[in-house]
């Protein structure tokens, strides 16, 4: 049964809503771990509108899965993902870029399950932002991340210009973006963005034992404990504590 759905979901993209050039991968895996990986390795995973949506989707079909327990996003290739592809920005912004449903980063955070980066390459800007709402991040030696907002002149939307002060610091927050210099895995990791900087052969081997740490604890207490960490950030000390004590149950 786990095999088949892992099929269908990746070879399947009529049934299950998927682009025909099943540019985002999800496998299924019989542990409770799922990996989804962005399939675009030509141009370096930059994501087109409708790959946006199928990974939006994606997650949201992961979250409401009772056999999923953690989920590892990738890339596949040389390259996490390197943006938007600007060769067709026009239809990626068009519309209501504003929906929740279409939205990766949106269905990300709300997904009750714990994420796990698997990071190659490049993330640059979208694949920044798409980083940032990972919950653990490991990380290939030489990775980077860049951020080429200012450079382009497009604005975030994703949440890049106020979650990655609230990691790294507000002043190299400050160099990252406006310089639009890359930041390293091993310059992320000492400052607590990256979790873990594995040689590249190592890199799901890593992520899947952290995956597979966790599945093996109370997975109701998983998916509280992620919420009462995720939404407690989103508020000042006091507050926050208060939080914990009335998800006490």
């Amino acid at each position: 049964m786990l095999i088949s759905r892992s099929v269908q979901d990746r070879f399947g993209s009529n049934m299950d809503g998927k682009s025909p050039e099943k540019l985002i991968l999800v496998n299924r895996e019989p542990n409770g771990v799922a990996l989804v990986t962005i399939n675009r390795p030509g141009s370096l995973n930059s994501l087109t509108r409708p790959m946006m949506v199928d990974l939006a989707q994606a997650f949201k079909r992961l979250d409401r899965d009772e056999l999923v327990r953690v989920i590892i996003l990738t890339g596949s290739g040389r390259s996490f993902c390197s943006g938007v592809d600007l060769t067709a920005a026009e239809d990626v912004f068009k519309g209501d870029v504003k929906d929740p449903e279409s939205d990766p980063v949106v269905q990300m955070e709300l997904c009750r399950k714990p994420i796990i980066g698997a990071i190659r390459g490049f993330a640059v800007t979208a694949g920044f932002e798409i980083a940032l709402a990972c919950d653990i991040l490991v990380a290939a030696k030489g990775s980077k991340f860049m951020d080429t907002h200012a450079r382009f002149g497009i604005f975030p939307s994703w949440g890049l210009s106020q979650k990655l002060s609230r990691v790294i610091g507000a002043n190299k927050a400050r160099e990252v973006s406006l310089s639009a210099t890359p930041l390293t895995a091993e310059v992320a990791e000492k400052l607590g963005f990256v979790n873990h900087v594995v040689e590249e052969g190592e890199l799901l081997k890593k992520s899947r034992e952290i995956a597979d740490a966790i599945v093996k604890n109370n997975q109701d207490l998983v998916l509280r404990y992620k919420a009462v960490i995720n939404d407690g950030l989103k508020l000042d000390l006091g507050h926050a504590l208060s939080l914990e004590k009335v998800s006490i149950v």
